[in-house]
């Protein structure tokens, strides 16, 4: 038992030896293209009940780093009701490259049962750019978001992903933006790899060729996590995903406010994480092995599983002060030596939140528990 938990724990070490080897010199970042000519665009946006953070959005679009009437935006106004619509309907009424739509009774579940990508599938058939660029209401992109989103397709490139950061102001904050890095991080990673991966919908760039030939949100299947779905369909046909990790590429985006709130994210996240190919599935029921593991060697012998978790904390530390740092971010030091305490509760209580038969609450609708 012991020599199997030690196994557990060394193979955390050395995922994280192998992803610090990966930051540090294997990184990847596709070439910016020297090209006079500017690609149109189209910025897709569904919202749902986002009065409160909506303007934050709006307002870095009016700071965007591109040509005016090179730009298109589109938003969906997804049943809100609060003042989501008239915000986004003053916003437009200034901008003659803005459009949104209301979604109505007969549009609702029109190409699919999730809300959201329901509402993108409609804007989809309006989009005009040659690439879609697409963020959530409750997030802010960065001025340059646009050049570098087109910059990333190279090659048999189809879909770009970038990097959000979760603008803490919290404790919970905090740690919930340590999670999104140590998350995005084997993203990167596995991207680089060329292993299937997953989209990011706060903050990616789909090819209009990519798109139309996977059949973009209107033929997606039922899902809560339609990012991971249409980043399947679009490597389905043949075309990479790329991970561009840079300040011109960060966005971000609000914490959740509460732990059941949080709960709620990760029952839907993790619907999307049990449609993962077994090889996914075991890296990521390693991550919770180690916590098994750890506890039973500081139980049997506590300088040994001290020394482990310390260890095991310093590359963890390690690798996410790297790779952030690739989006010109610091990372506090103080909240990486605490986060494993945090992480653990919160995969404990997602894997427990998942099975328990519930269904999710996701922008104020009801979704059937999926397993």
């Amino acid at each position: 038992m012991v020599w199997v938990c030690i196994g557990i724990v060394g193979l955390i070490l050395v995922q994280f030896v192998v992803l610090l080897f990966r930051v540090n010199f294997f990184w990847k970042q596709n070439q910016v293209k020297s090209s006079s000519e500017l690609p149109l665009i189209s910025i897709l946006v569904a919202a749902r009940n986002e009065e409160k953070d909506l303007p934050d959005l709006l307002r870095s679009f009016e700071h965007l780093e591109y040509p005016t009437d090179k730009v298109q935006f589109l938003f969906a106004d997804d049943q809100s009701t609060d003042r989501t619509a008239q915000i986004l309907k003053d916003w437009c009424s200034r901008d003659p490259n803005a459009s949104f739509l209301s979604i109505n009774a007969s549009q609702i579940a029109l190409f699919n049962e999730n809300g959201k990508a329901n509402a993108l599938a409609i804007l989809g058939e309006k989009a005009k750019g040659d690439y879609y660029f697409f963020t959530d209401a409750d997030c802010e992109v960065n001025p340059a978001w646009l050049r570098e989103g087109v910059n990333g397709f190279t090659g048999n490139i189809g879909l770009v992903i970038g990097i959000t950061q979760v603008k803490a102001l919290s404790l919970m904050g905090k740690f919930q933006e340590i999670d999104w890095w140590l998350t995005l991080g084997f993203v990167k990673v596995a991207t680089d790899l060329n292993i299937q991966t997953t989209g990011l919908g706060n903050n990616m760039v789909i090819s209009k060729l990519a798109y139309e030939q996977s059949g973009g949100f209107k033929q997606l299947p039922f899902c809560l996590t339609e990012d991971l779905e249409i980043s399947r369909a679009i490597q389905r046909q043949g075309f990479g995903i790329a991970h561009q990790v840079c300040p011109e590429m960060l966005a971000f985006t609000k914490p959740e406010i509460s732990f059941s709130k949080l709960l709620n994210q990760r029952k839907r996240w993790m619907s999307g994480v049990m449609t993962l190919p077994i090889y996914w599935k075991l890296i990521l029921g390693l991550q919770f092995g180690y916590f098994v593991g750890i506890i039973a060697l500081i139980a049997f012998n506590p300088l040994v599983g001290m020394s482990l978790a310390l260890m095991k904390i310093l590359l963890q530390g390690l690798f996410l002060i790297g790779f952030a740092d690739k989006a010109g971010v610091k990372i506090n030091w103080l909240y990486l030596l605490v986060f494993d305490f945090y992480n653990f509760n919160t995969t404990v209580l997602t894997i427990l939140y998942y099975f328990w038969p519930s269904k999710t609450k996701w922008k104020s609708r009801i979704y059937p528990c999926i397993t």
